[in-house]
Formats: structure tokens, sequence, C-alpha cells
């Protein structure tokens, strides 16, 4: 229920607060659960928490744990109850939950062992029942859940309730939905390895907490979150059934409330200042939702959705179709270097200087190509000098299967060759695994990922071999080599790649990384020595604990320091793009770089030398698609769009957005 009714929340059902970052949310919410914890301390009670794992509520542990070390706050009168287990995998298990929540929380706070409550994924199948209901009973014991935290998943499941989950559903035993297990892949890695069970808490012991807070991050979650909050309650999105709470508040940043009314379409919930940038989004989204060219639009059709005072104000429609047929048609070039010699005044990039130093940032390997592999190829061919930095290596993504095959091409090539396996490797420089240099790590790599990875195969997902740091060291090497391959049919040389290996990926898995100053160092350190004219990057809107988004966030603070320090050119332009699972709308879109048929094919083969990165599991057991399907998809996608709106038809476009980094 609404705290506060106002005319820009009548669409939502639900309590929201938006906030700028997932960090203010989570700080608000551990000092919700402190300030809990000490007034039941004060009273001689206890609270009973509900918790939540994966990486929505990392920050709310880590503000937790700073409150006990540095503000004494106590847990010791606290129990909590988690969520959920995967079924058939140990509790000493790094991706097990109780693993996690050790890590995450439980290590670095003082609550009672015998306090602490998850479910047990390792019972025999015939006693899971019997432990369920025990679950639910010991909830009851000791009063019911105070406060219940809670995460959304992409298919609208809280907890492990997968569409489909009831209302009423209770403790029990799930089969995880197929994009459930996609998301956790990398987490074990491999889609084989994630377990297709899980224990979760039901939706009806979830609704019976006396509160409940359910966090979201990123772009990723912003379409799921609008739908629980302004649709329907319904089974086929179980967090719906949240608005049947009569205390529940939804936390989001700004990127997961982007898809709610009120910052979407504004205007159709209330008045708005029509700024540039809002007549520009409203009238794109006008001609879509009509199905309308921008140059057809009509009187009535803004009349009729909401834009009357925009008309009003900056009418006729005929006026403000031709200003902003003008806005989109300005944004398409074929030079997104910048023309040397041409009237830039109404192209996206400055003409000059002429060749630009151009610095492209790939949180892990693959990401340039999925999101401008056609722009990298652009850039080369007009004369532009190329910089492609993968700021980690992307060793994490790697199943295990893949690096076990590594080891024994290494060992067989050496047994060919009858030498040793470092002599071999390192005097064949063009050969396998040593083209992709690291050829001094191989022996020990080769070894552990073989004994690593037959392990892991008999024993099924109960084992992960990829937290080995020779496998972690053999699998970096082979997407090295898929990176500077992949370069070589995009048209660029491999020696515009630069590895950084940022340390807090290889000092973390996914779900548990730990940012710090040397990070920002080392990118600061890259910037100063290429000195950019343009600088293309990924992960803004991403969930912040994600690779991605902490990338964007050490991007950043890199070019502050960069910028303070006068080490970043005057003038520098920073261009985003996006994976192609979240493409930018029109908009959004600063330049949009077309694409040729025969351009389109020649990104598709570069995307597709990242062989590591393809499905492990095929058809028809998989029906979800590959990475260069998505990436053809989202860029064909962006053509039609401007085709639809009277732009010129293309075969494919990449889009970017300008973001000022230079003070222009």
């Amino acid at each position: 229920m609404h705290a506060t009714l106002s005319e820009t929340r009548q669409r939502e059902k639900l309590d929201v607060t938006i906030h700028s970052t997932a960090a203010e949310a989570s700080i608000s919410l551990a000092r919700e659960i402190a300030s809990l914890i000490r007034n039941r301390a004060a009273e001689g009670k206890r609270l009973v928490l509900g918790l939540a794992t994966g990486s929505t509520p990392v920050p709310v542990y880590r503000e937790l744990i700073r409150m006990h070390r540095e503000e004494g706050l106590s847990f010791a009168n606290v129990f909590t109850f988690n969520l959920d287990e995967y079924y058939g995998i140990a509790r000493e298990h790094p991706e097990s939950y109780w693993s996690f929540m050790h890590q995450q929380l439980f290590n670095h706070i003082d609550l009672p062992a015998e306090q602490l409550h998850i479910p047990n994924g390792t019972l025999p199948r015939a006693e899971v029942f019997a432990a369920c209901h025990a679950y639910e009973e010991r909830i009851a014991e000791l009063g019911g859940l105070d406060l219940q935290v809670l995460g959304i998943g992409r298919t609208g499941h809280i907890g492990f309730n997968e569409p489909g989950s009831g209302r009423n559903s209770r403790t029990r035993l799930v089969t995880l939905d197929a994009l459930t297990r996609r998301d956790a892949e990398r987490d074990f890695p491999g889609e084989d390895k994630v377990p297709r069970h899980a224990i979760t808490m039901g939706v009806g012991t979830i609704m019976q907490a006396r509160r409940i807070v359910m966090l979201a991050w990123g772009e990723a979650k912003a379409r799921v979150v609008a739908q629980a909050v302004e649709g329907e309650p319904r089974e086929s999105l179980p967090a719906s059934f949240l608005q049947h709470h009569p205390n529940v508040t939804v936390m989001l940043d700004s990127a997961a409330a982007a898809e709610l009314t009120r910052i979407k379409l504004p205007w159709l919930v209330g008045p708005v200042e029509w700024t540039p940038p809002m007549a520009h989004r409203a009238v794109t989204w006008l001609a879509a939702n009509v199905q309308r060219p921008l140059l057809k639009l009509l009187d009535e059709h803004y009349a009729e959705h909401g834009m009357a005072d925009l008309l009003t104000a900056q009418g006729p429609a005929y006026q403000l179709n031709i200003q902003h047929f003008n806005d989109v048609q300005h944004t398409i070039t074929g030079w997104p270097g910048g023309k040397a010699g041409a009237d830039d005044t109404h192209r996206p990039e400055k003409a000059t200087p002429y060749p630009k130093r151009v610095l492209v940032i790939a949180p892990e390997p693959s990401d340039e190509m999925l999101g401008m592999g056609g722009t990298l190829t652009r850039l080369v061919e007009q004369g532009h000098i190329l910089t492609v930095a993968y700021l980690t290596s992307g060793s994490l993504a790697v199943p295990d299967e893949e690096a076990e095959m590594a080891a024994e091409l290494i060992n067989a090539y050496a047994k060919e060759r009858g030498a040793g396996i470092a002599g071999d490797v390192a005097t064949a420089p063009q050969t396998g695994i040593a083209a992709c240099g690291a050829a001094t790590d191989a022996p020990a790599a080769a070894s552990a990922t073989a004994q690593a990875a037959a392990t892991a195969t008999a024993t099924g997902p109960a084992t992960s071999a990829s937290t080995s740091a020779d496998t972690r060291r053999l699998k970096a090497v082979i997407r090295r080599g898929e990176a500077r391959q992949a370069l070589r049919c995009a048209g660029v040389s491999p020696a515009a790649a630069r590895f950084l290996d940022l340390p807090f990926y290889e000092r973390g898995r996914y779900r548990q990384f730990f940012p710090g100053e040397d990070d920002v160092a080392a990118l600061s350190q890259l910037i100063g020595e290429v000195a950019p004219h343009q600088i293309f990057s990924t992960g803004a809107g991403q969930e912040p604990n994600s690779v991605g988004g902490i990338c964007h966030a050490l991007l950043m603070a890199a070019l502050r320091r960069a910028r303070t320090a006068g080490t970043l050119p005057q003038g520098a332009r920073l261009w985003l793009y996006r994976t192609p699972d979240k493409a930018w709308q029109p908009h959004e879109i600063n330049m949009a770089v077309p694409l040729s048929p025969a351009q389109l094919a020649r990104r598709t083969r570069a995307i597709y030398q990242h062989k590591s990165q393809l499905s492990q599991t095929p058809p028809p057991q998989s029906t979800l698609c590959e990475a260069w399907q998505v990436a053809e998809a989202s860029s064909r996608n962006i053509a039609v769009t401007y085709d639809a709106l009277g732009l010129a038809e293309y075969e494919a476009i990449e889009a970017f957005q300008r973001v000022d980094v230079a003070g222009e």
C-alpha cells in the first residue's frame, strides 16, 4: 500500500522509493534494520529477519558489517531465516547460499550460530517435505518474521518462487526456471553445473512477514519491477502478489526505476516541464506508440496521448514533427570518429582532431564486439588510432570444460613435439594457446585444470574447478586468445589490445567483488598513457556489483582524476554503448552508426571467435539464443525503429549515448 499518494504515482500499487544509487538505498535499509535491532534489544526482545541472497542485498550486508565494527551494532538478539538454498550441493560448495551468507555477513558479525537458519539442500529427497514443514514451524515458534528482505529475479520470482507459484505456497522444493539457471551460469560456471532444483520459502510464507522490503538495482530489473508494481497480481509474476501485503516498500536505484510510468512516461500521469530532452522523448515515444513516422503525426495524436500542453507551447504538430525528425536524423553518421574536413555542425562527433586517439573499454572480453564491433572496424578503416582495453580477464565466464580441453591440447602438443611443455609452448608463438601469451603459466595451469575439471565432470554440480588460481590463469589465456582473434576478424590489429586484469576481478568472484584504489589507479594510468580524444565504454545502468557496473564506476572515478590531473585532453568525449540485451531507446541515442549487411556479417564472425562464451547446452535442451544472435537482433531492431520513425532503412545500427566528461 502507498505510504503517500500523489498524482505522479497513481499507477503504482506498492510504495516505491527511488534512490540515486544502490549504495544510498542500501544504507537506508541497513539503518532501518539497525534501528529495529537496537529497539528490540532495549525492550529485551528478539528480532526475526528474513534474508535474501544474490548480489542485490550485498551492499546492505556490507553496511551492517560496518555498523557492527564501527558503531557496536550487536546481532545477539537477532534470529535469521534465509529465503532459499540450492538443492543437491553441499554447504561447503562455494556457490551454496550457506557459504554465501557466511562470506557476506555471518562470519563478520556476532550472530550466534544457533540463531541462523538456512534450508538444508543436502537432505535425501524423502526428507525434504518434513524439513520444509519444520522450517515453517520454527519461524512460527519465534513469532514470525518481523522484516523480510527480498530481491526480484528477471522472471519476477521472489526467493525461488518461479512463475506459476501460488499466492499461498509454502516452503518447498521447486524446479528452477531456465532463465534463472542461465542467470546463475557464471557463478558455477557452466549451465550444466547449475542445480535444477532449490528449496524456497513460499509466497504465502513471505506474505506473513510483518514488513517486507524488496530491493532492485540496475536496468535489467526495470521492466519486471514496473510490471510487479503497476500490473495486476498474477501467478506468472510472483512478485506482484506483494500488492496484497499492507506493509511493503520497494527500494530502487534510478536505473531499476526507469520503466515506472512516472519516470518513463511522466506526461501520462501529471504535468511536466517540457525541456528539449523531455519533448524529444515524448515525441519519439508518440510516433512508436501510434505506429506512424515522425513527419506524419497529427495534432490529435498529441492531444490524445497526454501531450496537449506540449502542442500548445511548442506546436503545431507539423513544427514539432520537423524539429524532432531533424534531431533523430542528425544522430546518424558513418563516421563515428568524426569526418575530417567536414562541417560538423549537425554531426554527432567533431571533425577535429584527426586522426583521433580512441580508447575502447570492454569490462570483459567480447563486450566491445557485442556492442560496437562494426564501429570498431569503421574507426580503423577511417584512420583513427585505436586502443582496446579489456579491464578484466573474463576468466570466470569460461566453463571448466573449455579449460580442460585447452589443457589437453597443451599436453598433446608437447607430447607430439617430444619436449617439455614449457619449452614447446614458449617457442611456438603462433600455435594454439601459446599465441595468447602467458606461456610460463602453462605447465601448472594445464596440470591443475586437467585434474580439477576431471573431478568436476565426475561429481557434477557439487564440485567447482573454477576457483583454482592455475585454472583461472589458463581461462584468462583462452579469453585473451579469443579477443585477439576477434579483433583480427574485425580488421583491428591485435597489437591494439591491452589487458589490464584489474585486481578486483582477479581477487574476487561473481557477487563477491571488492573494487579498490588499485583498480582506479590502473585505469588512471591507462588514460594518461593513451590520452584519448574519444572513449567508448559500457556498464552504465548495470547492477552495481556486476562486472560491467563496477567497471563503469571505476572508469568514471578514473576520468574525474584524469580531468583534475590534466591528463584527459580538452574536449574528450565519452560514448556509452550497451550490451545487446538492453538497447538504447531513440530519445537516448546521440550517435547511430549504420551497418551494411556485409559489415553486420563481419561483426558476427568476430563475435563468434569468443567460442568459450557459446552455450554449452545445445538445442532442444536450451532454447536461449546465443550472444551473437542477440547482438544481431538488437542492431537490426534499432534500424527497424529508425525506419519506423521515417528515417532511411538500414540493415543494422549500433547506437551510442554521449556523456560529458571534459566540461564541454
